[in-house]
């Protein structure tokens, strides 16, 4: 019995075996492969970038635990960059699922980046109404939140002293496993003029971009792979960079295993069909 042979009898378990270890090692071990930034995903890393020091932007944290593992990366990539360049940020919910998200990933980025509440960054956690919400922003955002996630008056927030609306906002940053993206090119763009990025999962990624085409988003984070190449721009390696180690590598074995099982399955049918052509007739 030859290797094909042996291949196509394998026990699925020690599959199950490889793809264990392929995602495992490169999580501990990180591989550092390459990674090729995108022009959407630059682009709001150039936006950030142009921000002057001081200027806010507002974060909203739009998904919940089932698409964590794609916008989770990100957010925390967007907020590193954010601390790093002294632009304070806004953090909120429109999804009722974010909440606790938000402030696990902002106080883990805030204890490695030094950045302090209430001055480099506040929460103002959910609100419920989508698009009344937006809209109130762009009148005052103090009419949907009076007071932050922690019931403190938001007029006690040093950094909020002098944000009203969206024209005190240099970028606003939804990042959403929904349609909520939509909602803010909507009602903040099309309405007050707000400049929108988006962080979404890589299946909804195609779904904006005609949103780039036409200026209605100045720049898109797609995914996993999204996460990780905004990871390389700012310089800080994270579970993005992590996760597509991990997913490039099964990718690669599930490739090689439907190589290696077409040619055995090929290699079968031939010595079949060898094996009718030497039978003898009427046998």
């Amino acid at each position: 019995m030859n290797f094909f042979d042996k291949f196509l009898k394998i026990d699925r378990r020690y599959i199950f075996i490889l793809v264990a270890i392929g995602v495992v090692i490169p999580l501990v071990f990180p591989l550092g492969l390459a990674v090729t930034v995108s022009p959407p995903v630059k682009n709001v890393y150039d936006e950030i970038e142009s921000l002057k020091p001081g200027t806010p932007v507002l974060v909203s944290v739009d998904f919940d635990p089932s698409t964590e593992p794609e916008l989770g990366p990100m957010t925390a990539a967007v907020l590193r960059h954010c601390f790093k360049r002294k632009l304070p940020v806004i953090l909120m919910n429109l999804h009722p699922g974010g909440p606790g998200l938000a402030l696990a990933i902002s106080d883990k980025v805030a204890k490695e980046t030094g950045a302090k509440e209430g001055v480099d960054y506040c929460f103002l956690g959910y609100k419920a109404g989508g698009t009344a919400v937006i809209l109130s922003i762009g009148r005052d955002i103090r009419l949907s939140y009076p007071a932050d996630y922690y019931n403190k008056p938001i007029d006690q927030i040093p950094m909020m002293k002098n944000i009203r609306s969206y024209s005190d906002i240099g970028l606003v940053v939804t990042l959403s496993g929904s349609t909520f993206p939509d909602v803010w090119v909507a009602y903040a763009h099309e309405r007050f003029g707000a400049k929108i990025a988006a962080g979404v999962t890589a299946v909804m990624a195609a779904d904006y971009y005609p949103y780039l085409s036409t200026g209605q988003m100045i720049g898109l984070i797609g995914g996993l792979k999204g996460a990780a190449e905004y990871e390389k721009l700012i310089g800080v390696p994270g579970n993005g960079l992590k996760g597509m180690d991990a997913q490039t590598i099964i990718h690669l074995l599930i490739v090689l295993l439907i190589i290696l099982g077409n040619i055995a399955f090929l290699l079968m049918r031939r010595q079949q069909r060898r094996g009718e052509q030497t039978r003898p007739s009427g046998a």
